[in-house]
Parts: C-alpha cells; structure tokens; sequence
C-alpha cells in the first residue's frame, strides 16, 4: 500500500482502511468493548469504551505505524526508519520495525517519562535523547533523515498511518452495530480522521465526535480558519493529544468527515481518568481519558448508543499519581484547610478530634508556631484532607466553625 509522500492530500478510502486491517491481521489486536453502567446512566444511553489502552505497546499506534513501515519499498526498509515521540508513537514504531526487520530510531524529549523510555528500548529501537519538547525533537528526527536516508514515520500526517488507525472503526462497527455516536481523543488528528473515514463510509448517520485539551486545542481555530494553523505553547497533561497544529492529510479528513470537535478541561481530564479507573478497573492515560472528560462535561450531548475509544494507557506512575490527587480534588474529595488555635498542649489533638467525629481523614499536617504573622499564643494550621464529596467538605467546614476555630484558606 503506497500513497506517496507526508503531506500528501490524496484521500483515504474504506478500501485503504480494510486493506490495512488485512495487514494488521495478526499483528494488532482486536481490542475489548466494555459497557459502562456508570456512564449509561450518566448520559442517559448505553455508553461502550473501545479499550485501546489493551492493545500491544498499551496505544493504538502501533496500527498506523506497522502499516506505514510495512508500506515501505525494498530500498527504503534497507535504509531503516526514524521518528520522534514522547511516548506512544515511539513504541508502536519500535514494536512495527522489529516484527518487520527494519532497524528504527526514535528521538525522545529529555524530559520524557523513564518508563516510555525504557519500553521503546526493549521493543528493539535505537533511542536518542534530544530537545525538551517535541517539536525540538521532531526537527532533530527530520535532520537525521534528512543525513542519513532513513524514512521518517510521521504519527498523524500520512494516509498510511491513517489507513491503519482507521481499523479501530471497524472494529468498532462490528462490535457495537448499533453505534450513534463515537467519541475519540484528538491532537494531529490521525486516528480520528481514519475512525471517521471507515465509519461514515458505512455508515454516514453516526456522529464523530472529536475531543481536544482546552490548553492544546488546535483544531477549533484551524477548522474556522479553513486550514491547518498553530497553537503558541500547547499546555496539557494529555501529552499524547498535546500537538499544537494539525496534519495537513487528517485535517482535511477531519474537516469533511467529523461532526464536531470539543475540548475539555484539565480537570475534566483528572476525573475521567479517575472515574476510568474506580469505575471501569481500567488503567487510562490522561489523552485516553479525553472522550470520557468530554461524556462528563456534556452528558446530554451524545446520541447513543455512545463508544469512547481510550486510545491508550502508557501513563507514568508519578504522574498517575499527581493526576490521581487532582481527579480527586476536583470532585471535592481533598479539602485544604487553614485555621488558627491557641497554642497550648492538646490544642491539636483538640482539633484532630473535631474532624474524627465528621469522618474526615487527615492526609497532612503543617504546624506553624514561629511565624511573626501570628499572636504570642497562636499557632497556625494547615491540613489535608480525604472527604466524601462536596457536601462532606460543606459538613467538615460547619463542624470547624460550630467547634469555634476560625478558618482562614
């Protein structure tokens, strides 16, 4: 399957789409559909999770980049290929080339997570450390390529790659048949324009509908601009839809072919990946997250039966963690509280005991005693807390101000 160079604007077809699914036979797994009872009942209709995070290298990225690789003249496979990723397109390339033979190396931002780093290794490819973003990364693959005759593997911005990430709307056509809608993640736009190019293809009533990080959000501007435009200093946690201007090959997919594009919230993103994890026992990355923040963000906005794919799930553990806490304090389970007691013996068990009676569980005390801020006989308290929700924060806040301590922050 050839389509000639990136950039190129020739379409990509149901038959591209199916042709790559015969070559990823075997290869890419057909990955689980789970119901969401949770979700069905938030937004009033059946809601499905398309679970790509269970594919091999934990992404749909290794369905674009295989076909791509695989695509590959004689000549071109001799000379090796390269590309640059912070993480999920580094390993689907990684895992692509060693299953065809063809030697891969693979630029990475400095700062990208140990883990990402290490998988890309062990999957067989060449990894080189360059930049701190990705664009700083991108520019040294290209000038590699550009040295040494190695084939650049774009992660979106080919109909190749296209092609291949189309297969997931397949799959999602045969498992859910009755689909209404699909929601999926978006940042170059690639797996959304193959979904929709497979699916509108047949069946055109279905809703696409595409979701973006409100900090790395690309593609509303260019869509009312008419062509693709960039986005100063994409700010996300989704570092895999953190892209700040889209393909030129999806662009004009997702221009045609997609209802809608949505962004969501950083804290939107927390609780889906939160809620993907308690709800569903499944382990999301925060850009694999993106479709459920939508759902959350719009309940009723979604005809059904709903499918959200969750793209992938390589989320480094610190940052689950940081995410985790911040999922958390978005639905009013953390409390951060300052207060002022007189500094006398038993004054904090005095108070530890107050918060007992409400079932607050504390996570963190500072005690501050010395600060010229505060009265010769105060002392200054700062805490964290676990809580049940928001009317629980209300009820830990009434108990604090019934017991006669004043709150400050």
């Amino acid at each position: 399957m050839s389509y000639g160079t990136a950039g190129s604007l020739r379409t990509v077809t149901l038959d591209d789409v199916r042709g790559a699914q015969k070559m990823l036979s075997g290869v890419a797994r057909a990955t689980a559909m789970e119901g969401s009872r949770h979700l069905s009942q938030l937004v009033g209709t059946p809601v499905h999770l398309k679970c790509e995070n269970l594919q091999r290298t934990g992404s749909f990225k290794l369905r674009g980049a295989y076909v791509r690789i695989a695509g590959l003249l004689p000549e071109e496979r001799a000379a090796g290929v390269v590309a640059a990723s912070a993480g999920n397109h580094a390993q689907g390339v990684a895992l692509a080339s060693s299953l065809l033979g063809v030697h891969a190396t693979v630029f990475m931002p400095r700062g990208a997570p140990l883990p990402k780093i290490s998988a890309t290794r062990e999957y067989g490819a060449e990894v080189r450390l360059h930049g701190q973003v990705v664009d700083e990364t991108l520019a040294a693959a290209e000038e590699y390529a550009a040295e040494t005759g190695a084939v650049l593997i774009h992660p979106f911005d080919h109909p190749d790659v296209i092609a291949g990430q189309g297969t997931v709307g397949l799959e999602i056509l045969e498992q859910c048949p009755e689909v209404g809608t699909i929601v999926v993640g978006m940042g170059g736009g690639g797996l959304a324009a193959g979904i929709a190019v497979a699916v509108k293809a047949l069946r055109p009533d279905v809703r696409i509908v595409g979701v973006q990080a409100e900090g790395a959000a690309c593609y509303p501007p260019s869509l009312a601009a008419g062509r693709p435009v960039s986005v100063e200093h994409p700010a996300t946690m989704a570092d895999g839809i953190k892209v700040g201007r889209p393909g030129s090959v999806p662009f004009a997919l997702v221009d045609e072919l997609v209802d809608e594009v949505r962004t969501v919230s950083e804290d939107q993103l927390s609780a889906a990946l939160l809620l993907c994890l308690e709800r569903a026992k499944l382990v999301v990355e925060p850009a694999g997250a993106s479709p459920v923040a939508a759902l959350l963000g719009g309940p009723g906005a979604f005809p059904g039966p709903v499918v959200a794919v969750l793209s992938g799930g390589n989320v480094d553990p610190v940052l689950m963690q940081r995410v985790l806490r911040h999922g958390m304090a978005a639905q009013g389970r953390y409390l951060a509280v300052t207060l002022r007691l007189t500094d006398r013996p038993g004054a904090l068990a005095t108070l530890l005991g107050v918060l007992s009676v409400v079932d607050a569980n504390v996570l963190d005390v500072s005690h501050v005693r010395t600060d010229p801020r505060l009265g010769l006989t105060e002392a200054e308290v700062e805490l964290h807390l676990e809580t049940k929700g928001p009317a629980h924060c209300a009820e830990v806040g009434r108990a604090l101000r019934e017991a006669g301590y004043t709150v400050i922050g």
